[in-house]
């Protein structure tokens, strides 16, 4: 097993990686300075070291070096070691899982590699809440989607929300980041691929009546304005979900996010 590091003290330098978790601009900063990311809990550790991440380092309460233990065996890496008010101290919250990993980030593949294997696809324009990507990765993982690629201002599939809400999704599902925001769509369709932008317009056609291509992208929207007047352009199909005719003379005439990504992935992914 690592040797297991006692430190007490929040100040200690060797622990700057776990500092301030919730500060999303401190976060961003170090993290791409750094090339790291921060996993949390046991099942997503695991998860992440499953993926191929190298570890940078542990924080745990001495009682998680149990359960993490097979993770640790033969680990060259620190695994510091301290008590539940330190490590709240360093990181800014109440750590209920009891255990993070520093971990180095992977380099992205690019938009073509990630297309090359996909059949089904998620594309994804300016969703920036990291619980909303998170949760989307989720969902599309989970139900059989092949790649994700997201716009250029999306949220970070691996920051340390993004990734516990995941549950560690954010590992199984190959991702990349378009360079392109104008024109990178029609590198998706000259890939083929068939681009369904999925809207709560009146006017758009009931997702299950549109005939299945072999090769299929799903374009989901910002949380707030939803898809782009362009993408909505782009696209070779603008699509809905169907509501329930009493939901809507109520006034409910969508989902969020991510119960539409539930929905159209299953949908998606369907033969």
């Amino acid at each position: 097993m690592a040797d297991l590091v006692p430190v007490s003290d929040p100040a200690d330098p060797r622990l700057n990686d776990y500092v301030r978790l919730r500060d999303v601009n401190l976060r961003k900063s170090l993290e791409a300075e750094h090339g790291l990311f921060v996993a949390e809990g046991e099942k997503v550790i695991r998860r992440a070291v499953g993926a191929g991440h190298p570890v940078r380092s542990l924080l745990m309460a001495r009682r998680w070096a149990g359960p993490l233990a097979d993770v640790l065996d033969g680990l060259d890496a620190p695994v510091y070691i301290t008590d539940d008010a330190t490590m709240e101290s360093i990181t800014g919250f109440q750590v209920h899982r009891g255990a993070l990993a520093s971990l180095e980030r992977l380099p992205l593949p690019s938009l073509d590699t990630v297309l090359a294997a996909a059949r089904r696809v998620i594309i994804c324009e300016d969703i920036v809440d990291h619980t909303n990507i998170g949760a989307i990765f989720r969902c599309a993982a989970a139900l059989g989607v092949d790649a994700a690629v997201l716009a250029p201002r999306c949220a970070d599939p691996l920051y340390r929300r993004a990734v516990k809400v995941s549950m560690g999704a954010v590992f199984a599902l190959p991702y990349a980041r378009m360079t392109d925001w104008h024109n990178d769509l029609s590198v998706i369709r000259a890939a083929g691929f068939q681009l369904l932008a999925l809207t709560p317009s009146p006017d758009a056609e009931p997702i299950d009546d549109v005939r299945p291509a072999g090769r299929r992208a799903l374009l989901l929207g910002s949380e707030g304005d939803g898809l782009s007047s362009r993408w909505l352009r782009e696209a070779d199909h603008r699509v809905r979900i169907p509501m329930n005719e009493t939901a809507l003379s109520r006034g409910v005439d969508s989902l969020n996010v991510v119960a539409a990504a539930a929905i159209a992935c299953y949908t998606l992914t369907r033969p």
